[in-house]
């Protein structure tokens, strides 16, 4: 496990207690074949039963909630996975806040969205297209993206967009559907860098500024996928429904191709081209 910060081991094991918290609070006796002992002063699971679950002592498991600076294995994280019924992706995210493997991805200098990469875009439309980096910040945008998901000069970030841009959820028909998966990613990602500042940084300032990130941000819910739906009614066209597609750029790293592809048999592309007849020329996301 590579050297930490104080601040950085600090915020990981802040992490890990609200992780195993949350997770914990959202099971019943009943969801993992437990007798119900009687009322309980808190929802979910109590500690010592995740412990019998797990096959771990109590003591040793309340330290490991608690953040405390204790040894973990691979077998034991897989023993309260397994106990607490995590998903694939929230194991991964437990290995991680853990400080085991998976091994974790080391940040790069940023670099510059290319000019070919810019023609691709370009070469994109009329379907919406746009490159963001790890961070979720926009670096390039083709004009179909900020006409049909309402994007302007002021957004920056594709996950402060989605919970600030007034127009994009007002059109945006799965918005509530999608936006707890939306949140849970972005917790995934960040875990993926533990020593990068500018993770907490966003998560803390959308916070302050949307009560509904901050909300499921207290779950602690992760994710992960390369793909998801997006519906628009669009005030010019009507409803336009995507497949988005996300894929990482090799020869990039930390940069990510996010593209929308018209669904069949929903007029899509049609109402798209209609839209995109004529329209201001791609530029780069300042």
């Amino acid at each position: 496990m590579p050297d930490m910060s104080p601040d950085q081991d600090e915020r990981r094991r802040d992490g890990l207690r609200e992780f195993l918290r949350t997770r914990r609070a959202r099971l019943t006796p009943a969801d993992v074949g437990m007798p119900d002992a009687g009322r309980r002063r808190t929802p979910g699971l109590r500690r010592e039963e995740v412990a019998v679950l797990a096959g771990v002592g109590v003591s040793w498991y309340t330290w490991l909630e608690q953040g405390r600076d204790i040894r973990v294995s691979e077998d034991v994280l897989d023993a309260i996975a397994r106990a607490l019924r995590l998903s694939g992706a929230e194991r991964e995210h437990l290995y991680l806040l853990a400080g085991l493997n998976p091994p974790r991805v080391q940040a790069v200098p940023a670099v510059p969205v290319s000019p070919e990469l810019i023609r691709v875009l370009d070469a994109w439309s009329p379907r919406p297209a746009y490159i963001q980096d790890r961070h979720w910040g926009f670096q390039a945008v083709n004009d179909s993206a900020r006409v049909v998901f309402g994007y302007g000069d002021t957004d920056h970030n594709c996950l402060v967009s989605y919970f600030t841009n007034a127009r994009f959820r007002m059109t945006n028909t799965l918005w509530e559907r999608n936006a707890p998966g939306v949140v849970a990613r972005f917790r995934a990602d960040m875990a993926r860098y533990p020593g990068d500042p500018e993770f907490p940084r966003i998560a803390a300032d959308l916070a302050a500024a949307s009560p509904d990130f901050a909300g499921l941000w207290e779950r602690h819910d992760v994710s992960t996928g390369a793909e998801a739906t997006k519906a628009i009614v669009h005030p010019e066209v009507g409803e336009l429904v995507f497949d988005a597609t996300l894929l990482p750029l090799p020869d990039r790293p930390g940069l990510n191709l996010v593209l929308h592809n018209p669904r069949p048999e929903t007029g899509t592309m049609e109402r798209l081209e209609r839209l995109m007849s004529s329209g201001p020329r791609l530029a780069e996301a300042g």
